[in-house]
């Protein structure tokens, strides 16, 4: 069988199958379920609880669940975080149509039953790769976020503890039971 051929991030735009979601890998098309609705409750009460900090402190955009992002280009990359924050300086990138090409300052990924941990490591690498200074990745079996950095370094915020924005969103702080 040949092998399928690239697509690009024009391609996954026109990409049209009822009931399902996409990312664009290195020019392969990833096509998913759509996440369950568990997965959806937990993203909105983290988006709304980022994107009231940020509104209020007007430090830029809050971008819903499954908003493409290129980070990477021949073969193209578009990446759907569950949530993510662009700072205010970096907006004039956004285009209204397609997909912004660059990396968002935040981006948090939730686990579903079905992600492997290889293939969340390998999305973690993606973002920090393309510019990503901060990474969550919640964990709603097991409660807690393990917060990748820009610099290498990695910590875990157990199920008693606070998520931080630290310095890509400065002074947002959010216990992590509030989202469970």
């Amino acid at each position: 069988m040949p092998p399928a051929a690239i697509q690009t991030a024009d391609d996954l735009l026109r990409f049209r199958e009822p009931g399902k979601t996409a990312e664009l890998v290195r020019g392969v098309l990833i096509v998913r379920e759509p996440p369950g609705t568990g997965h959806g409750v937990l993203a909105a009460r983290l988006l709304y609880r980022v994107a009231e900090f940020v509104v209020r402190h007007d430090l830029g955009e809050v971008i819903a669940q499954d908003t493409g992002f290129k980070i990477e280009r021949d073969p193209d990359t578009v990446r759907a975080p569950d949530a993510a924050f662009v700072a205010r300086d970096r907006l004039g990138w956004i285009s209204d149509e397609g997909y912004a090409e660059l990396a968002p300052d935040w981006v948090a990924e939730i686990l579903s039953p079905s992600d492997r941990p290889g293939e969340v490591l390998e999305k973690v690498g993606q973002w920090l790769n393309a510019g990503v200074r901060l990474v969550w990745v919640l964990d709603p079996v097991r409660r807690h976020t393990r917060i990748y950095r820009a610099d290498g370094t990695v910590s875990m915020v157990g199920p008693d503890d606070e998520l931080d924005g630290e310095d890509v969103i400065p002074g947002f702080r959010c216990p992590l039971a509030d989202l469970w």
